[in-house]
């Protein structure tokens, strides 16, 4: 049984999904176990990780315009905005989605479906860098 560990920075534009299915599988290939697990852990508690549909771009939108309606930009609503009115809103929708991925790696290749891809979330809405931590175990 083989481990593989790293952190791997993303500069994210604000607020949206972004795709980091290539750097992923990048890392994960230049591994070169043929079984396993990858576990993909997002540091953050204003930006998660998502498996979503990577073919149509209304899918991201649609979300993005789902997440709004149920964890707005309100100060009325919330105590905590120590860095502004999008800080309490990112962690809700962080708490929503989930900061950690479990992908199996079968035959030297990530398991993702046809139309699968691994998004950073970010729910900030200024640029920031992001770091994932990958931890591959297989062999």
């Amino acid at each position: 049984m083989r481990q593989a560990t790293t952190l791997l920075p993303v500069d994210t534009p604000g607020r949206g999904l972004l795709e980091v299915t290539d750097r992923i599988v990048d890392w994960a290939r230049a591994q070169t176990m043929t079984e396993g697990l990858l576990t993909v852990f997002c540091r953050h508690t204003s930006a998660s990780l998502l498996i979503q549909e990577n073919a149509a771009p209304e899918v991201r939108q649609d979300l993005e315009a789902f997440f709004a309606e149920i964890a707005p930009e309100d100060p009325a609503r919330y105590a905590h905005d120590d860095e502004g009115p999008d800080d309490m809103p990112a962690h809700l929708r962080t708490a929503l989605t989930g900061v950690n991925l479990s992908i199996p790696l079968i035959g030297g290749r990530l398991a993702l479906g046809t139309w699968q891809g691994v998004y950073l979330f970010e729910h900030r809405r200024r640029p920031h860098r992001r770091e994932l931590a990958l931890h591959l175990i297989g062999g």
